[in-house]
């Protein structure tokens, strides 16, 4: 027999609503997760820049979720924008739910809003740029993580800077949204 997929409430908001709620001088952080690590980036308080931050090494949910806590707690944070791997077609596949799953575990120990933030082709921009650089393998290997973070992280600053008037897409791809509803 089948086992039931349990329904979950949505986790995350709209990139309209997690701005929106934010006060003056509060921050943004932007993660890439990985399967290995877990890169971060912090927004300025005007939501302007995005900057690397640092990438953690996972070890087991619990600590990761501390160092998270602690680097939270720190910057002044007051909202996650999380990196969605979505398949090349717009579609959710394993990692997708691997992300979703991280952060329905996360929202127990920290109840920040989370918008999720299409990240296909980050790690690829964020490479093409380290190779143009002449950045070495090694190096590349350290900072991959943290700068994909940051590009995700200042797409949709970027989005926050445009406004939500015009009905461009707001937290990623239309699917999401009309999950999240």
């Amino acid at each position: 027999m089948a086992r039931k997929k349990k329904n979950k409430p949505p986790i995350n908001v709209s990139l309209e609503e997690l701005s929106g709620s934010l006060k003056p001088g509060q921050r943004l952080l932007g993660l890439d997760l990985g399967t290995k690590t877990i890169g971060l980036a912090l927004s300025d308080g005007s939501l302007m820049i995005a900057t690397p931050l640092e990438t953690i090494h996972r070890k087991k949910f619990t600590q990761d979720a501390e160092q998270m806590l602690a680097i939270i707690e720190a910057n002044n944070v007051a909202g996650l924008l999380m990196g969605m791997p979505y398949n090349m077609d717009g579609t959710e596949g394993p990692r997708a739910q691997a992300t979703r799953d991280f952060v329905h575990s996360f929202k127990e120990k920290c109840p920040l809003p989370v918008a999720f933030w299409d990240e296909r082709l980050s790690t690829v921009a964020v490479t093409r740029t380290l190779l143009d650089a002449d950045t070495s393998r090694s190096r590349r290997g350290e900072v991959v993580d943290k700068m994909a973070a940051s590009y995700i992280l200042q797409g949709a600053l970027d989005r926050i800077k445009r406004g939500f008037d015009s009905p461009e897409e707001q937290s990623g791809t239309e699917e999401e949204d009309e999950q999240a509803n």
